[in-house]
């Protein structure tokens, strides 16, 4: 398996300067790039001048963020399809304004979310995989659902992807996810009613632009497969194929490298260091997820039509999900 690496340790390249944007991203990642998004200097340049034009004449959008990091999030994600990127982004500000007891005050601070970030319930491993990702990890065991709500448990996973996409290297090379599912309850499940549970999954993944490229899980409690299965199924089927669920630790060692993981999971950096190199991360970038509340989006008329068509198309099996919820409510 090749090596993992540190992220302090990784080599930088050399700053090249096309038009305003300003390129600090290794040659191994500008490879990545250009083979799996068709990303090179001049179409970069042209896609972001066509998003930032797009944007200024949009009067439906209103303080969106214009600098490279954002835009590029969107590109990256559609493959520098430039009418996808729009797309994507207005779906983005639909979601937050959707769901803002969800989406909006992405503070780190905000006690709850403060208190699951230092529990260890979600925090990026400082290691990179093989396949030079961050990797999420996530430990249902540290959430407690009888303290918190599902707007702390949220906010807490916005403020970990928001705060990675932050970074370009991360935009390119996608994410890897690690998640222990043991002592998951009803208490966990029924946090969340049916309805809002299986949009916020659909359109999450429809319009945060993250590349998701693996998903490991272990635990899965055997009474809640069922709804690991109806989560699984909002997802599209791309996605849906990148779940492995391990029938042990050692099992997902086998195809992910321990070293990425907490020492309490195999790997070599105890999870309190690890969490507080998380800690670090996320103040450094407070300030601009705190921005993201100043965007608005005034009319969602070019997309609400496809959103309505999606909740029609699903609402029989969100129906089916609504009965099995009440049972864990009474049990």
């Amino acid at each position: 398996m090749t090596t993992t690496r540190v992220i302090m340790s990784y080599p930088w390249g050399q700053k090249c300067n096309k038009d305003s944007y300003i390129c600090t991203l290794a040659a191994e990642v500008l490879g990545v790039a250009k083979s799996e998004l068709r990303e090179d200097e001049s179409g970069r340049a042209q896609a972001l001048n066509q998003l930032r034009e797009w944007i200024k004449k949009n009067y439906d959008i209103q303080y969106c963020r214009t600098d490279d990091s954002f835009l590029l999030r969107f590109l990256r994600v559609k493959k520098f399809s430039v009418p996808m990127a729009q797309t994507t982004i207005l779906k983005y500000l639909n979601l937050r304004q959707t769901f803002p007891h969800l989406c909006m005050g992405l503070d780190f601070l905000n006690p709850p979310v403060k208190q699951l970030i230092e529990a260890g319930y979600i925090f990026a491993s400082p290691i990179r995989d093989s396949q030079g990702r961050r990797v999420i990890i996530g430990i249902a065991n540290n959430f407690n659902p009888y303290k918190y709500s599902n707007e702390d448990m949220a906010k807490a996973h916005l403020v970990t992807y928001e705060t990675r996409l932050e970074d370009e290297e991360s935009q390119i090379m996608g994410f890897t996810h690690f998640g222990d599912l043991k002592g998951v309850s009803a208490a966990h499940i029924t946090l969340w009613g049916p309805t809002e549970f299986a949009t916020v999954i659909k359109w999450g993944e429809q319009s945060v632009p993250m590349r998701h490229k693996e998903i490991h899980l272990i635990n899965v409690p055997a009474a809640l497969r069922y709804v690991y299965d109806f989560a699984r199924t909002r997802f599209s089927p791309k996605i849906r194929n990148r779940f492995t669920v391990h029938t042990s630790l050692e099992d997902c060692h086998t195809k992910l490298d321990p070293k990425v993981l907490p020492k309490e999971y195999g790997g070599v950096v105890p999870m309190t260091d690890m969490i507080e190199m998380w800690k670090k991360e996320v103040a450094s970038k407070r300030d601009k997820l705190l921005s993201l509340d100043k965007m608005k989006l005034l009319n969602n008329k070019n997309i609400s039509a496809h959103n309505q068509l999606n909740n029609a198309k699903n609402k029989s099996e969100i129906m089916n999900l609504t009965g099995s919820f009440k049972k864990l409510e009474v049990d």
